[in-house]
């Protein structure tokens, strides 16, 4: 993994983290050979609007310290799953229940899956 696409996963990670995202995963994809992209992150909000908190803060703070701009956003309109395309990083924000629904980690079981904790999820 580059540099860059390591900058950019902690960056993303660290902005879900500010605004409390639930169950945060990363998916390594990059040696799959049917994948989209290098890697998925994935992580949960209990509603709408923080769901809609995560992705802003997601996107505002990987523009700020890298000067990246996502180059493909959808979701916001509902907010049960936004998704931010960072060309080798895709951003996952669900909904519990739409998380649950859709699987992405099941669906990519083949995948090297890393959890990462919350200070808030540790207590």
């Amino acid at each position: 993994m580059s540099n860059k696409e390591n900058a950019l996963l902690s960056t993303i990670i660290e902005a879900i983290q500010e605004k409390k995202g639930i169950d945060i995963v990363s998916l390594n994809l990059a040696k799959l050979e049917q994948s989209i992209t290098d890697h998925f992150v994935i992580c949960h909000g209990n509603s709408n609007t923080q769901v809609e908190a995560i992705a802003r803060e997601v996107e505002d703070k990987v523009k700020k310290v890298l000067n990246i701009k996502v180059w493909h956003k959808d979701g916001f309109k509902n907010a049960q799953w936004i998704l931010l395309d960072f060309a080798n990083v895709v951003v996952h924000i669900f909904q519990k229940e739409y998380r649950d629904f859709y699987n992405l980690e099941g669906l990519w079981a083949d995948a090297e899956i890393k959890h990462i904790m919350n200070d808030f999820e540790k207590e």
